[in-house]
């Protein structure tokens, strides 16, 4: 779905593109090192396959040194040249950490984590440096002493970095939560205030997040100070004890579950909230009983049983109970339907001279898009932008739109971002999703294609459509539970 192509003296001679040669060199090597190799006995080497692994891991951890070493020393010169430039000083460095994210295919949000470890491992804690280079620690656990030493002065920072990881044999010994424990200690000595104040600081970026979970269930988190964590946890603990202790049927973890949505949302049946469920799914899958599977945008794929009963049944794929005040309220559900190109299983195009996209355009972006179309994003969509900007001619179109998060609208905003809406050899031409290719300012690009929709053709050889189905293939299914 998503591709990386390097910028053009990419190998051409000279200190740094000499570098990324040797490194490309060093990957294809190891993608040649056999897994079982045997000696002249026919038996397996183990111990040289540990030394391996050891070498591999020291490796691993050097180059995530030279790899945040280099970040550094890109973040300082884009913003030495966006000062040339003439960017105001508040906007310098836009857009460098969404580019180092590409760089590692990672997300921007990652990506802007990785820029702040390798700017402060270089710059406020050469003793941890040191040790990451020599592969001593891993990355992640340079990770921990960075976010452990945040919110000291640079000064109480370096002296905590020599007294942690100043002593390499030690430092090899110790796991994670020694790490924490050391880091957090020697913090707590020289800065008592500090830690008050991180504290006061956390518990001002309180949120609740919802990620996809196996089998059709989803994973509701929320970080909370500790005392309002513990009291909700508790709260639905007593209440799932008085009604085991009453006779309800139901597991003590599946009453706190139901608890929840029914204090949250105030409906008195977990299953008739007025919510929203976008279903994309084949007229195949919805009236003929196909296998192929349906979508949730902002979830992924889901069986196609499992949609035929959510459109039949209500959000639980089990026919709805009456509401407890006796009153004959049932789930309604309406059906808008959105078709494609019989061709290539695509939206078929909408259009707007507007210069914002219209509500009903944007939220046909965001089914199609399902998550952020910046390559290896995949936060939710915020945005709905132009490829080809408005300003420069750019039509409010499906074709010329994507949704974006909102770190990546403003990614490519930064001088140098260029972005296309071309159509790659194979794609269908009346297709209304082509392939957005990114070009960032050190002339990387990057391509990132329309994710497939259910009922997209897959292969050549797929059967051909049974007889009476209409020619747009696919279904969105706006349901709404009242």
């Amino acid at each position: 779905m998503f591709e990386y192509l390097a910028s053009a003296d990419h190998r051409r001679e000279g200190p740094m593109e000499v570098h990324s040669a040797v490194f490309d060199a060093w990957v294809e090597y190891l993608g040649d090192v056999p897994g079982s190799r045997e000696d002249a006995k026919g038996e397996h080497p183990d111990a040289e396959l540990i030394n391996q692994l050891r070498a591999l891991e020291d490796l691993k951890a050097a180059a995530s040194a030279a790899q945040a070493r280099i970040a550094a020393a890109f973040d300082a010169s884009q913003r030495r040249l966006q000062a040339r430039a003439g960017e105001r000083t508040e906007n310098l460095g836009r857009g460098v950490a969404s580019q180092v994210a590409l760089a590692r295919r990672e997300s921007p949000n990652k990506g802007g984590r990785l820029l702040g470890f390798a700017k402060a491992l270089t710059s406020e804690m050469p003793y941890t440096l040191r040790a990451l280079t020599a592969g001593r620690i891993s990355e992640w656990r340079a990770m921990l002493l960075v976010r452990e030493t945040a919110c000291l002065s640079v000064e109480d920072r370096r002296r905590v970095d020599e007294e942690v990881t100043g002593d390499l044999p030690l430092l090899e010994t110790l796991g994670d939560r020694q790490i924490i424990a050391r880091t957090k200690t020697a913090a707590y000595r020289l800065d008592p205030r500090a830690a008050v104040n991180r504290a006061a600081k956390a518990a001002s970026e309180r949120f609740v997040s919802c990620r996809p979970a196996p089998d059709t269930m989803t994973y509701l988190s929320g970080l909370l100070p500790v005392a309002d964590g513990v009291g909700v946890y508790a709260a639905l603990s007593r209440e799932a004890d008085r009604l085991r202790a009453a006779g309800d049927p139901r597991g003590r973890g599946q009453i706190m579950a139901d608890t929840l949505v029914q204090r949250v949302t105030g409906q008195a049946e977990p299953g008739s909230m007025k919510v929203e469920i976008q279903l994309v799914m084949t007229d195949r899958t919805l009236l003929a009983g196909d296998s192929e599977p349906a979508l949730v945008p902002g979830y992924g794929p889901v069986p196609a049983q499992w949609a035929r009963n959510l459109v039949r049944h209500g959000s639980r794929g089990i026919p709805k109970r009456r509401i407890k005040d006796g009153s004959d309220r049932y789930g309604e559900l309406w059906i808008r339907r959105l078709y494609t190109a019989s061709d290539s299983g695509e939206l078929i195009a909408m259009d707007s001279r507007a210069r914002l996209f219209p509500g009903s355009l944007a939220r046909f972006i965001a089914v199609r898009d399902q998550t952020c179309r910046m390559a290896w994003c995949g936060a939710p969509i915020r945005h709905v932008d132009h490829v080809h900007p408005h300003s420069r001619g750019g039509p409010t179109s499906a074709a010329n739109g994507q949704g974006l998060c909102e770190a990546c609208n403003h990614a490519k905003e930064a001088p140098g971002w260029n972005a296309a809406a071309v159509r790659m050899e194979g794609e269908a031409g009346t297709a209304v999703s082509p392939t957005v290719v990114t070009t960032t300012p050190t002339g990387h690009t990057y391509r990132s294609a329309p994710p497939p929709l259910p009922g997209k053709p897959q292969a050549a050889s797929l059967p051909k459509q049974r007889e009476g189905s209409p020619a747009e293939a696919l279904f969105a299914d706006l349901l709404w539970a009242a």
